[in-house]
């Protein structure tokens, strides 16, 4: 017992982290690998340990006896053996079923027809006979299985599954509480001779940095078997397309990338020809505005999504299968949109990484993530990085405003949502936004919102220019360049800029609304001023006090503050005062 530790372990596996504590961030860095945090309010910060978020440590290799290590050397009372016990069962189900290599099977083409095909199956194995039998009674995963006989060569506690139901079978055990720790070997894909270059085509020295390589090696690993696939996790402004490229480079294969915008796209492609030796007839865009493929293949979500009837089939998911990719770059890969796991649950003997700057969903289907594109292989503190310097310093700031006392009957009888808008909308951040880029002329500023409507009487305010999803794509390409080469000094986005778009220069951001509660949308919009540089780098945030739009900035400010940030919360009455 040390009442100086910072932190609580209680039997129903909720940790209290106090913040005002000694050694309160060391304890936070070291609960970031295998715990998620609940609440952030002022003093007590709660974690939870989750299954998934054990999981995913598992996979990289942190083990239930390191879990339990951090807990013993921050707690301030003894560990629950409760709770001790549960990491234990609970970490250690990971590797107790595997996939590995199984036969080659000759099957009728049909029933009845004594015409064969021969068809690739796998084995699922457990380590145990009472997993065995676990898994034999589960209705939902025994229909894809098919019981080994004695007399095979298979490997004890085993079942035969068809290759192609591969994923499936993956999502379903996890969805019963049983990771599975696929060995199969993937397919190399159609070979591709690049490199990276050391001078980038614009005259700079190019360097991969220490972390950018420690995460490329964690998911290439040897090449064999239970390596190739996962997801990793850096902050915005970290530099994960250099790592998507690094992994291309020791792969050296056929890649298609797929990510969230049409600008993203560009971007994408405006690196690889900047940093490779690629050239631009070894590189297609497949999306809205043009549909080609080649060796390296740049589309987005949206046209993978699209389909011309409602209930009709996703005419371009047969991208997936133009070409032997022997890789897939999951860009933002918590935006991978439900339809697109279908098509990954197949695509399992393909290499494939996901990259992120968090790994929440709102929609909770982080277990598809895992599941489908990979387990996390590679994560690092934020603030370790703004420690070396690699991500700019960021302090962030709540304004809270009065709601007009016009508008308080209208926000008293109204239903959440519209409750939502009127707090967001609130007329008075108008003026906030504007002495606010009064009082930092220096800073090039990202004002951001949800409302159009909000977004278009600023700009009128303001008179600077506005990205929307309506802005043709020549148009925001050209107001982002502009951006970044100074002709413009503020800018106002609506979440069309969220993901994906570099703009290092940025070193202000306001968001005057947000998607209700949506953490990873906090994070990615932090993430637009997090490219280093000489200035500190400031993120406000205009929440209306006593609204909803309080209780959901609350929440969205849960992954920052796992991160280490601190909300500075300012109170507006008619002045602004803001200290340095």
């Amino acid at each position: 017992m040390n009442y100086e530790n910072p932190l609580i372990v209680q039997g129903d596996r909720s940790l209290l982290l106090d913040v005002h504590a000694p050694h309160a961030e060391e304890c936070r860095n070291a609960l970031i690998p295998f715990a998620e945090l609940e609440k952030s309010p002022e003093h007590l910060h709660t974690y939870k340990l989750t299954p998934l978020s054990l999981w995913n440590a598992a996979s990289a290799g942190f083990s239930a006896e390191d879990a339990i290590n951090v807990l013993q050397k921050f707690a301030r009372y003894d560990v629950p053996q409760s709770v001790t016990m549960w990491l234990k069962e609970t970490a250690n189900r990971f590797g107790k079923i595997k996939l590995i290599e199984g036969p080659t099977i000759e099957v009728p083409v049909k029933e009845g027809n004594s015409k064969k095909i021969e068809e690739k199956y796998l084995y699922l194995t457990a380590d145990s006979l009472p997993v065995f039998k676990e898994i034999s009674a589960n209705n939902s995963v025994k229909k894809l299985l098919t019981r080994t006989l004695e007399n095979d060569d298979a490997p004890d506690y085993s079942f035969l599954l068809k290759l192609t139901d591969r994923g499936t079978i993956k999502q379903l055990l996890l969805q019963a509480g049983w990771p599975v720790k696929d060995e199969v070997s993937l397919t190399d894909g159609e070979p591709l001779d690049f490199s990276l270059r050391e001078t980038t085509a614009t005259g700079r020295k190019f360097e991969i940095r220490e972390y950018q390589k420690e995460a490329a090696c964690a998911l290439v690993g040897d090449k064999g078997p239970g390596t190739g696939f996962g997801t990793i996790v850096l902050p915005c402004g970290a530099g994960k397309t250099i790592v998507g490229m690094h992994i291309m480079d020791m792969l050296k294969t056929s890649t298609l990338i797929i990510t969230t915008n049409i600008s993203a796209v560009h971007q994408w492609i405006d690196e690889l020809l900047d940093k490779t030796t690629l050239t631009s007839e070894q590189i297609a865009e497949y999306s809205g505005e043009s549909k080609n493929i080649k060796p390296v293949t740049v589309a987005t979500y949206q046209v993978l999504t699209w389909r011309p009837d409602k209930e009709g089939p996703y005419p371009h998911f047969s991208i997936f299968h133009e070409r032997p990719w022997g890789l897939i770059i999951y860009d933002e890969v918590h935006m991978l949109p439900a339809p697109v796991f279908r098509v990954v649950a197949d695509l399992q003997a393909v290499r494939r990484v996901g990259l992120t700057a968090t790994l929440v969903r709102e929609d909770g289907c982080e277990g598809y993530v895992f599941s489908l594109v990979g387990p996390k292989r590679y994560d690092v503190p934020w603030k370790e990085l703004e420690r070396d310097q690699w991500i700019a310093t960021a302090e962030c700031i709540e304004v809270r405003l009065d709601l007009p006392s016009t508008q308080e009957i209208d926000y008293a009888v109204a239903g959440t949502r519209e409750k939502h808008k009127i707090a967001s909308m609130n007329p008075d951040k108008l003026t906030i936004v504007s002495k606010i880029i009064e009082k930092y002329p220096e800073d090039k500023i990202l004002v951001i919102g949800q409302y159009i409507q909000q977004l278009e009487e600023i700009v009128k305010n303001l008179r600077c220019p506005i990205i929307t999803g309506k802005t043709p794509t020549s148009e925001r390409d050209r107001i982002y360049q502009e951006f970044r080469e100074g002709k413009i000094r503020v800018l106002v986005v609506s979440k069309v800029a969220n993901f994906a778009i570099d703009l290092p220069d940025a070193s202000l951001a306001i968001q005057v609304s947000g998607t209700f509660g949506s953490r990873q949308e906090e994070a990615q919009r932090l993430g637009r001023i997090l490219r280093p540089k000489e200035r500190k780098s400031r993120f406000f945030t205009l929440i209306t006090r006593n609204s909803v739009e309080e209780e959901f900035g609350s929440n969205r400010q849960k992954f920052l503050a796992e991160q280490g940030y601190e909300y500075k919360i300012i109170r507006y009455d008619g002045e602004l005062n803001l200290d340095d």
